[in-house]
């Protein structure tokens, strides 16, 4: 046979056991999906024709989804590539580091830290209300100057190849949670930005800041938003948020952010 034909069995020699390439393509397929995508892709493709051959079936990768709890029925119709469908699945979780003030200010920039500066508080907070989310114990709070923390998240480092973010362009979901004291008016300002291998700016959002007037409801409130169809380059993304009081009281009466989110993927 030319190297490229499809073998009836696995290169190698044939011993009088049976062999794993005597196997019927769906038990091989059963066993094969019971690996890690990365020894799939890695290794598993390269030993012979007929691996390779498996490995990129469709049926893999979607038994792949069903064993990891990724897989609807109601998905079968709208997905073209079930192994790209798994693999965004399988990297896809929060971006952001330490977005609820658990590890102090680690992993944040603060850009503009004035006033009395950015501080971590426990919820609910003076004259503040608990989070809808209990897993959620702490925020962030700003002063009466302005204060606006950022994050640059490197999408190659995050395990977002170069050719899935151009050729596929993944939804990329932004969220992020905001509140004020019920006794002092503040402004909350959020800037998210899609940037290019030399920083430049391929796609931005940047809502109108929201001012929330004293003697607001104080509740936590969620602000959201998906990039799609977003230009081909996409290297990094860069989030800041943050804010100030509007009355200019010392301390800390300022917008209050938490459980800020960046995920990348489908929404399963």
């Amino acid at each position: 046979r030319r190297a490229g034909d499809f073998p009836s069995r696995c290169c190698g020699p044939r011993s009088a056991m049976t062999s794993i390439g005597d196997l019927p393509e769906d038990v091989l397929v059963e066993l094969l999906s019971l690996l890690p995508a990365r020894d799939l892709l890695r290794t598993c493709r390269l030993v012979c024709t007929q691996w390779r051959y498996v490995v990129d079936l469709t049926t893999l990768w979607k038994r792949k989804c069903q064993r990891d709890g990724f897989y609807r029925q109601s998905l079968d119709r709208s997905i073209s590539d079930w192994r790209i469908f798994y693999m965004l699945c399988h990297l896809k979780r929060n971006l952001i580091k330490n977005p609820s003030a658990e590890e102090n200010f680690q992993h944040w920039t603060l850009d503009n830290n004035e006033g009395d500066k950015w501080k971590i508080e426990d919820l609910p907070g003076a004259h503040g209300n608990d989070m809808p989310d209990p897993t959620v114990h702490k925020y962030f709070v700003t002063s009466y100057g302005p204060c606006l923390k950022s994050q640059l998240i490197t999408l190659k480092k995050e395990g977002y190849w170069n050719q899935l973010m151009d050729e596929k362009r993944p939804e990329i979901t932004v969220k992020d949670w905001y509140a004020a004291r019920f006794d002092c008016g503040c402004r909350y300002e959020l800037t998210v930005r899609l940037l290019s291998k030399d920083y430049i700016v391929l796609e931005e959002f940047h809502p109108e800041p929201v001012i929330i007037e004293q003697w607001s409801d104080a509740k936590w409130r969620e602000i959201s938003h998906t990039f799609q169809n977003y230009p081909a380059g996409v290297r990094y993304i860069w989030f800041q948020h943050g804010g100030q009081d509007t009355q200019f009281w010392a301390g800390w009466y300022g917008i209050r952010v938490t459980n800020s989110s960046i995920t990348i993927g489908p929404q399963t």
